[in-house]
């Protein structure tokens, strides 16, 4: 197996300075061999792992990096909370298909516009259930597997990217990935708005700052 070190992504410039090496991508790994990397750290939250045709990346997690993966988590929660949108906090399951070579673990993922396709299940499978409707990536690192090609596989029809300067919305259209201004999942939450609170997120007290974010929602709500 070899080991990329190569950024896979054009550099963006960052108001955080990328992470030292967090990550490494393996090529030529087998989907057995990824399967029983996933048995053997089911019960462990101390690595990522994602898989593309031969492709995987080991993430270790930073304090840095759950930070921000927190933030944006508990900002849509908050939002659907207070607009009383229905939602399912899938966190960092294992979405996996064979079929297709591919599986990733999310920062985050939540299910929103599926809540109630879900609701109740133990288990889900992919050739049967839907995706998540948002996936939240933390990409901060100074090496990482671009994964829109992945998402779109598996038919994620959002992705909320942070990479340590801005968050970026992603809709799916067939293939590919537009950038857009609006979250889908959450029509008032531009990414503007976001990228705001996530940077409050790590300068306010948290009592504070969910507070401002519940008044900004009520706000949304009046309008």
């Amino acid at each position: 197996m070899n080991t990329s070190t190569e950024m896979v992504l054009p550099a963006t410039p960052h108001a955080w300075p990328p992470e030292p090496a967090q990550r490494v991508i393996l090529h030529g790994v087998s989907w057995g061999t990824y399967e029983r990397l996933l048995a053997d750290f089911q019960d462990s939250h101390a690595a990522h792992f994602t898989y593309d045709r031969g492709a995987l990346e080991i993430m270790v997690l930073s304090f840095k990096h759950e930070i921000f993966n927190r933030a944006l988590a508990t900002l849509i929660e908050t939002l659907a909370e207070e607009l009383q949108i229905d939602f399912i906090n899938a966190g960092s399951t294992t979405f996996k298909r064979e079929d297709l070579a591919r599986g990733f673990e999310p920062d985050s993922c939540f299910y929103i516009q599926n809540e109630e396709r879900v609701r109740g299940k133990k288990e889900l499978n992919l050739l049967v259930d839907p995706p998540p409707d948002i996936v939240i990536e933390i990409d901060i690192s100074s090496l990482s597997l671009n994964k829109f090609s992945l998402y779109a596989q598996l038919g994620i029809p959002e992705v909320w990217r942070y990479d340590g300067n801005r968050v970026f919305i992603f809709k799916r259209e067939g293939d590919q990935y537009t950038e857009v201004d609006h979250s889908m999942a959450l029509p008032l939450l531009t990414s503007v708005v976001a990228t705001r609170f996530l940077e409050e997120s790590a300068e306010l007290r948290s009592t504070v700052w969910l507070r401002q974010v519940r008044e900004w929602a009520r706000q949304q709500g009046r309008l």
